[in-house]
């Protein structure tokens, strides 16, 4: 399965140069938040892939205006060719504003999805905005990652973790690829393609 993750900027490989040949062979496509509705909804229509995503923390205007044609897995597991698929979008608490929430709400968060998680057997893709603690994120608050995701991580070993929030073209080099335990980390910063099946990942994600 090849898929596609986006986050943070819209590109403009895609968008202000796109052509339909640029999508051909992508199996998924996986927002991980703060895009335009309107660039999700661009997507959707030129593929006849899934547009999966999680809400950013500027993602309020979705409230409103959610992109069309696309499917919010926010606190659930999407099951897609038995691609188990996990979504927690949101950034760390730093101000009053929706799709911000304190260490604590997090955890909420995840302990609700109980059920879930012991129906489904786990998950094999964690989609989240914001990275987890001290990998790949930022010391600021607003751009500090979750305790809560590695704890999920280490319990249940999904093969893959896609988040943005962190901008590769902040001062800090933020990485593209990372690897936690048996979990490849990926930052969906603009774009990236990877296929779900490569146990080469590492040299390959683009």
């Amino acid at each position: 399965m090849r898929i596609l993750a986006i986050a943070d900027e819209e590109s403009p490989y895609l968008w202000d140069y796109f052509e339909k040949s640029k999508l051909e062979g992508i199996d998924l496509i996986i927002s991980c938040g703060d895009l335009a509705p309107e660039y999700l909804s661009f997507l959707a229509t030129f593929t006849s892939a899934p547009v999966l995503y999680v809400h950013g923390n500027h993602d309020t205007k979705y409230d409103e205006h959610p992109p069309s044609g696309c499917i919010s897995i926010e606190d659930q597991i999407y099951v897609y060719q038995g691609v188990r698929i996990l979504g927690l979008g949101g950034s760390m608490r730093y101000r009053p504003g929706n799709y911000q929430y304190t260490e604590g709400q997090m955890r909420g968060r995840i302990r609700r999805l109980w059920f879930q998680l012991l129906r489904h057997g786990g998950f094999d893709i964690l989609v989240a905005h914001s990275p987890a603690y001290q990998l790949n994120d930022g010391r600021d608050l607003p751009h500090q990652g979750f305790q809560a995701f590695l704890k999920l991580i280490e319990k249940y070993h999904p093969r893959f973790f896609l988040h943005g929030h962190v901008h590769k073209s902040y001062g800090r080099q933020h990485k593209r690829y990372d690897k936690y335990l048996d979990t490849h980390v990926i930052n969906a910063f603009e774009r990236c393609v990877f296929d779900y099946e490569d146990e080469n990942i590492k040299e390959h994600v683009f």
